[in-house]
């Protein structure tokens, strides 16, 4: 089970095209500023099963999928249980935003195990002294865009383009 605040479908914010946005329950960054602080506590989210979540993910076939949140890497056996279901039945694209960087989440083998299923990483905690309404797909300079296979390919971090 999940905890999710709500899912968005059609946004075109949380990368490119037209996708299905998973915003996960709970946060322990509290990033000042952060554009969504009621994300923060993981029980203010509504509990879901994997194959609730997916039947809305599989009912857009042109739709790509996004982790958002509050920090899906904050749940992340749920979501990757979830990655795993989407890439098999789908194979759609998957972003996901964290406020973990690339190289901890590595480092953590219940988060590393999700990375394994995601195309495109957001990773680093917003910051507002950083924020940069210029970038694409991110709020604040520090944070990247990692194309995660390439990068988990090559053993070392390469930039999403």
């Amino acid at each position: 089970m999940l905890s999710i605040l709500d899912i968005i479908e059609d946004t075109m914010v949380d990368g490119p095209g037209f996708r299905t946005a998973i915003y996960a329950a709970g946060c322990p960054n509290a990033c000042p500023g952060c554009h969504n602080p009621e994300s923060w506590d993981i029980r203010r989210g509504r509990e879901m099963s994997t194959d609730e979540i997916l039947k809305k993910v599989l009912a857009d076939p042109f739709a790509d999928v996004t982790f958002s949140g509050g920090d899906p890497m904050f749940q992340p056996e749920g979501f990757t249980e979830l990655a795993q279901a989407i890439k098999q039945r789908s194979g759609k694209n998957i972003w996901c935003y964290t406020g973990y960087t690339y190289e901890r989440l590595l480092r953590n083998p219940r988060q590393a195990q999700l990375l394994s299923y995601i195309d495109v990483l957001v990773d680093g905690r917003y910051r507002q002294d950083l924020r940069d309404e210029s970038l694409r797909f991110r709020g604040s300079s520090n944070q990247r865009l990692i194309d995660v296979q390439a990068s988990l390919h090559r053993n070392e971090v390469v930039m999403y383009e």
